[in-house]
């Protein structure tokens, strides 16, 4: 297949030689028991993957986002999923932009290693969702610490994570100028807070996400944990959020050639009436489409890509890049098991599990109709409906 010239080809090479080793078979038995691929996420660990945005004096690559989306992309192109541990990429920037000197050296060696793993993001909540000005969980500052209390909802990897940035209220919402004022970050060691004022609650859901709600019940946090100024976390998180988001757009174009590369082959080789099926414009278009709209879709990711590597205001291309792609995966996907017919939805073939996998970016980290109320107000100025 003709390809569009590729950017870091030794990275994406090194990624498919990793990736080669962890199977379809190692990936539905997970999926079966609904366990953690520890297995994985070590190997990239080890291969300093998850330590590409990390600067060299702390044991990272020091590289920029658009090698960490070469990364995840093919990681989800070789059939593999970056979700275990991706949020490593974009937590670890509030530390490095917000933290201290002290924080910093205490932590980013050590999260560059592995001997730390900071994979947990704590934000939503049940009665907030969206809408993070409106959060509710609360730290209040006794002395040398703070005593948390709260709910978290749709925290990913929480159980297999040591650390967590945890964006709560140090001031009520009603008391603050600006309703995005009065939030603070917080980074807390799961490993101490587990059993002791922290609880973890397991969501069971369509796909092996391993999502969790967190409660928190007079969590004691030392007040050397604060990230940055108290009361301004909100614009702490937002620069991780638009990376977030940039980033697991490179991982619905790796979905989307995944299916692409699945159905074209499938095509291909498939015989029915005596031809391949792929000699059938009725397969062959939309297989065709899926490509042209990743295509497009990965010219955005790009874009949004370079803008927040060149320190740019990228939160409208880095939303339009999240909504192009997982839109693009999504029809892949839909092409993918239209193609395959009976066997797409068998679990040998692998492409029910990326089918589920791929949904979720329709949803998570922000929904289309978020997006697209974006740029309505923000590019178009047209009026506020919410």
């Amino acid at each position: 297949m003709e390809e569009i010239e590729e950017s870091f080809p030794d990275i994406r090479e090194a990624v498919r030689r990793l990736c080669a080793g962890f199977p379809g078979a190692y990936w539905q038995a997970l999926d079966r028991e609904r366990a953690y691929p520890t297995a994985f996420v070590e190997a990239l660990t080890e291969a300093g993957f998850l330590a590409v945005l990390i600067p060299e004096a702390y044991g990272g690559s020091g590289l920029g986002l658009q090698a960490a989306t070469a990364v995840l992309e093919e990681i989800h192109r070789s059939g593999c999923n970056g979700g275990a541990c991706h949020a490593q990429m974009y937590t670890m920037g509030t530390l490095l932009k917000h933290g201290s000197d002290a924080q910093k050296q205490m932590y980013l060696p050590r999260i560059a290693s592995g001997d730390l793993r900071l994979q947990a993001f704590g934000v939503t909540e049940p009665g907030a969702g969206t809408d993070t000005t409106r959060i509710r969980t609360f730290a209040r500052r006794e002395g040398d610490r703070y005593i948390v209390n709260g709910q978290k909802i749709w925290i990913s990897r929480a159980e297999h994570s040591d650390l967590m940035v945890l964006l709560c209220r140090t001031t009520a919402r009603e008391a603050c100028a600006k309703p995005s004022d009065g939030m603070s970050v917080l980074l807390v060691d799961m490993r101490k807070a587990v059993g002791n004022g922290l609880t973890i609650r397991p969501i069971r859901t369509m796909l092996n996400h391993a999502t969790t709600e967190l409660f928190f019940d007079d969590l004691e946090v030392p007040a050397e944990n604060l990230i940055g100024e108290e009361g301004k976390g909100f614009r702490y998180i937002l620069s991780g959020m638009n990376a977030e988001r940039i980033l697991i757009a490179s991982e619905c174009i790796g979905d989307g050639h995944f299916f692409i590369d699945r159905a074209s082959a499938y095509a291909r080789e498939r015989n029915v009436f005596g031809r391949p099926i792929g000699e059938n414009q009725g397969v062959q278009f939309p297989i065709a489409r899926a490509y042209v709209q990743l295509a497009a879709a990965a010219g955005m990711v790009d874009r949004a890509a370079r803008m927040f590597d060149a320190g740019q205001a990228g939160g409208t291309e880095a939303n339009m890049a999240k909504m192009l792609a997982s839109e693009a995966s999504w029809y892949a996907a839909d092409m993918c098991v239209q193609t395959h017919g009976g066997f797409g939805f068998a679990e040998e073939y692998d492409i029910e599990r990326k089918f589920r996998e791929t949904r979720l970016y329709q949803v998570a980290p922000i929904s289309t109709n978020l997006i697209l109320s974006h740029v309505a107000t923000h590019v178009l100025d047209l009026p506020k409906s919410f």
